[in-house]
Order: structure tokens, then C-alpha cells, then sequence
């Protein structure tokens, strides 16, 4: 099968019949082998009717029914793990992203060899309030993931070879970072194609402001598992050694300056009585817990099923 085409939704019973017959138009001109998986992501509205008169209808078209809302990175991994295609599509459902632009990023993908191409709505539709975040995002997001040459990190029309999908995990809220995924699993041919964007045609946004607050926490949790995920050790201990090092010697520095006081008959006061002591005992029980934390992370993650986990792209 030459196209794997996956649309995670939630309440876009009205853009299905639309973007389905402007998908499948697309196909027939170019005449690829395809599928159309829709991953109904708990919709409370007729979504679900609908994908089913599409399949009754139409060969091609294959649905995922989630019991309840769970979140666009687990719609993400359900339609992952079913693709067949070679080349894999993500697109929204909103009528946002164009079916137009599919034969091209699948040309990339196939002929220039990229691993990964994701699309870049250079105008957007959108209002400031969203332009001006998203435009924040994407700077953090290519400054701590190392990919300078991605502008939209969160474009939901992104194109994929189908070893890129089997071989990363879409999780939580991971699919902003879906690039930094696949660069982490070894995926590094990563491009970037100027995709068209048009306003929403039917319904409302269902994506909050909250969205970027969580969207930097993802990012850090992502980095730090990258950098230390599989050696928690070196960087919990690192920091809990100099810690209590230089609690430990600033407790001697404070004892020392007592006994000399004592020595030489000069006026002193109670070690307890300084506030330094305090200071350098507190960095001494941090370094303490900081050293058992990363400790404690070691023993996880060599009991981890994953430690041994590597990506290995041939063998002859």
C-alpha cells in the first residue's frame, strides 16, 4: 500500500464527508493504493455515525473509536500501530490542513529521502493570540531539540516513512515534538515543505491556552529523558556531590573560624548561632537527596525493559 492517511478528530462530524471525498479525489488523480484511518478520539457529537457510513461506503476508509476522550498523541499511536502504508500522512480534520498537498510530501518522503517532512503553515489563519505563542514555541522547540531547520513543530499534516511510525512512542502529549521523537529513535533525514493553511470552515478550536504551558513542560521532560533518561545518575549525582561538597566544606570554613577565634582570644559565638551553618547543612542534605534520587533512578532504569532498547536500521 502506497498511503497511510490518519486523522485523529474530535467533534468534526460536520468536515468528515468533506475531507474524505477531497482526500480521496486526490488519491484517485495520482492513483496511489490508500487507506483513511479516523481515530475518533471520544466525540460526543454524531462523528462516529459518520466515519461508519463512510466505511459502509468506501473500502478505503478504516475508524478507531475511543471510549472516551484521551488526547491527539494517543489517537496518534492507535493509528500508527494500524498503518500499512509505506508512507504515512497525519492530517486534522478540521479542513485546516490540505489533502492537495499529499502527492508532494509523499514525493519527499519517497524520491528525497527523508525520513520524517513536516509541513510549515507560513500564513496562517489564526489569530494573534495563537500566532504570536506558537511563533515563541517553535523558537524554544529548535534551540532544545537541535532541529534549526523546522519552523511548526506542532503542524498537525506532517508526512512519514512507515519505519518512523513503528519505531517511536506517542504519548501524553508528545505529539508536538513528534520530530524530536523520531530524531531521538535515530530518524535524523528531517525536512520541512511550506504547506497552504485555511481557516476553519466548520466548528470551534478545541485546543486552550493552556496548551503552551504544557507544551514547555513537555519539552523539558523530553529533554532531560533524551539527555540523562537512561543514566539518571549522571546528572542527579553530579549535582548532589558538588552540593554536599561545598556544604561540607563551607561547615568546615565556619567550624575553622571558630577555633581560631578560640585561639587567638578573640570574641565568637555559637557555630549554631551562624547563619552560614545552616546554609552549608541544607546544601549537604540536598547533595544527600539529589546523590540517593539519581541512585534510586539507576536501579529503574536498569530494571527497565527498554535499557536494552536500540534501533538498529540493518543487518547482513
Amino acid at each position: 500500500m502506497d498511503i497511510s492517511v490518519i486523522v485523529p478528530l474530535y467533534n468534526e462530524a460536520e468536515s468528515l464527508p468533506e475531507l474524505h471525498a477531497w482526500i480521496k479525489r486526490v488519491m484517485n488523480a495520482h492513483g496511489f493504493s490508500y487507506e483513511i484511518i479516523f481515530v475518533n478520539d471520544g466525540s460526543t457529537d454524531t462523528s462516529w455515525e459518520v466515519i461508519q457510513r463512510l466505511q459502509e461506503e468506501n473500502a478505503e476508509v478504516k475508524g478507531i473509536k475511543f471510549r472516551r476522550n484521551y488526547g491527539k498523541s494517543p489517537a496518534l499511536f492507535c493509528g500508527f500501530r494500524r498503518a500499512e502504508g509505506d508512507v504515512v500522512i497525519t492530517m486534522d480534520a478540521d479542513l485546516q490542513d490540505s489533502p492537495d498537498e499529499i502527492p508532494e510530501l509523499r514525493r519527499m518522503i519517497v524520491e528525497d529521502g527523508y525520513d520524517l517532512v513536516s509541513g510549515y503553515k507560513q500564513k496562517r489563519y489564526d489569530p494573534l493570540s495563537k500566532t504570536i505563542p506558537t511563533k515563541l514555541f517553535n523558537a524554544t522547540a529548535r534551540c532544545v531539540s537541535g532541529i534549526k531547520n523546522l519552523h511548526d513543530f506542532n503542524c498537525g499534516l506532517k508526512a512519514y516513512r512507515r519505519d518512523v511510525v513503528k519505531n517511536i512512542e506517542v504519548y501524553g502529549e508528545m505529539h508536538r515534538y513528534i520530530p524530536y521523537l523520531a530524531k531521538n529513535a535515530g530518524f535524523t533525514r528531517i525536512g520541512e515543505k511550506v504547506v497552504h493553511h485555511q481557516a476553519r470552515k466548520y466548528g470551534t478550536t478545541k485546543f486552550g491556552l493552556d496548551r503552551f504551558v504544557n507544551g514547555y513542560l513537555d519539552l523539558l521532560t523530553l529533554w532531560f529523558l533524551s539527555k540523562f533518561g537512561l543514566k539518571p545518575m549522571h546528572v542527579f549525582g553530579l549535582w548532589g556531590t558538588v552540593m554536599f561538597i561545598l556544604g561540607f566544606i563551607s561547615a568546615i570554613v565556619v567550624g575553622a573560624s571558630k577555633l581560631y577565634a578560640m585561639s587567638q582570644g578573640l570574641p565568637y559565638r555559637l557555630v549554631t548561632d551562624s547563619p552560614y551553618f545552616f546554609i552549608a547543612l541544607t546544601m549537604m542534605l540536598l547533595g544527600t537527596q539529589l546523590f540517593v534520587a539519581g541512585f534510586l533512578g539507576e536501579l529503574v532504569s536498569r530494571n527497565s525493559q527498554l535499557r536494552n532498547d536500540y534501533q538498529i536500521e540493518q543487518e547482513i
